[in-house]
């Protein structure tokens, strides 16, 4: 009997013990939620429309416009002159760069020439009495013969059976093997043709030079050219004498030049066109690599933006009453980092930084660009 009411008495305390925990739960007070709403700022600024260039950008090296490589014709021990055959040495126009020994070669030419002069002698009394007229003329030409002296032009023929007596004898044969040989001994002096500097060399004082032997480069470095290619979408922007700038890569020095040619075939792997730009400038060396701003046409009436505000490419988000709006606009040309735009009003707020969760109808807070 006592385990029976200590049994109920149990059940009931559980009993209890629920009711009231529950009791407890329904009374508890909940606090309500609080929400915060949040305006994000937005920086704008106020569009004015004007007439912005279109400018194109590309990369090249540069080239003097003015190089020749210089190769040897003759063969022969190579002399050097007053100035070393080196790299870094400037010459003048009409300076001589290198000499190549031509004393054999000269003996044989001066051997030619005195040929010639006993062929003529030979015939002058043959001329005496078949062309008393003509004895004078060639008479006079044997005395004005110099062997030091390049050779002196024959005298012009009178009659046909003058002309088919002395080239009959070899001497109008003669004559053109010495001019021949008068020319090759020029090519073993090389001069300069411009005022410039050797940039390479492969030779020095008493090599053996070879026919057909490279010796060294020199180039003008007053002007050069730079080849760059340009998209095949923009060719018919691209005019002989549009003004270009060029800059360094680090930016910090800025040079003038401008177009001189363009090429008339696009190219078929690349799609582009190639441009041939000249500039001139005391710091500019061949080989440097520059980047060119084209200047290939100006566009009425537009504005520019940076590519991270176009939406879509058609759009941009503009800001009226603090409330955002996406308005349509006509892109007209992009660049690396911006676009050409035309199609917005003048004062019109546009963004000038892209708003993460933009959207139509957004109400935001306007801080103006300084």
């Amino acid at each position: 009997m006592r385990k029976i009411i200590l049994s109920v008495l149990g059940l009931l305390l559980i009993a209890a013990a629920l009711l009231l925990s529950k009791s407890m739960i329904d009374n508890k007070q909940k606090p309500k939620p609080r929400y915060s709403k949040t305006i994000k700022t937005v920086f704008v600024e106020n569009v004015t429309n004007k007439e912005i260039p279109i400018v194109i950008k590309a990369s090249g090296n540069l080239v003097a416009k003015n190089k020749i490589e210089l190769f040897s014709e003759v063969q022969g021990v190579l002399h050097t002159t007053k100035k070393e055959f080196k790299v870094g040495v400037n010459f003048l126009e009409n300076e001589t760069l290198l000499n190549i020994n031509s004393d054999e070669f000269y003996a044989s030419l001066q051997s030619q020439k005195s040929n010639l002069i006993n062929s003529i002698t030979a015939i002058m009394p043959d001329i005496r009495l078949d062309f008393p007229k003509e004895f004078n003329k060639w008479q006079t030409y044997l005395n004005s013969f110099d062997l030091n002296n390049a050779t002196p032009k024959l005298p012009s023929f009178s009659t046909d059976k003058e002309k088919y007596f002395v080239s009959g004898k070899g001497i109008t044969t003669g004559y053109f093997n010495v001019k021949n040989l008068e020319v090759k001994l020029k090519k073993y002096s090389i001069k300069a043709p411009y005022k410039g500097i050797l940039t390479e060399t492969f030779v020095t004082d008493g090599t053996l030079v070879r026919a057909g032997q490279k010796l060294g480069e020199f180039i003008d470095p007053s002007i050069f050219e730079m080849e760059v290619s340009i998209n095949a979408a923009f060719a018919d922007l691209l005019k002989i004498g549009n003004s270009v700038s060029l800059t360094n890569l680090e930016r910090t020095k800025t040079y003038s030049g401008k177009v001189v040619r363009v090429n008339g075939k696009v190219d078929l792997a690349s799609q582009t066109v190639k441009a041939f730009i000249e500039v001139a400038h005391k710091d500019l060396k061949d080989g440097m690599y520059l980047e060119a701003h084209v200047v290939a046409k100006s566009e009425k009436n537009a504005f520019e933006v940076s590519r991270k505000l176009l939406i879509n490419n058609n759009s941009v988000y503009t800001v009226k009453d603090t409330i955002l709006k996406l308005i349509e606009v006509n892109p007209v040309y992009f660049n690396a980092e911006s676009v050409v735009i035309k199609g917005l009003p003048n004062n019109t707020s546009v963004l000038t930084q892209s708003v993460p969760g933009a959207f139509d109808g957004m109400v935001v807070k306007i801080q103006k660009n300084n």
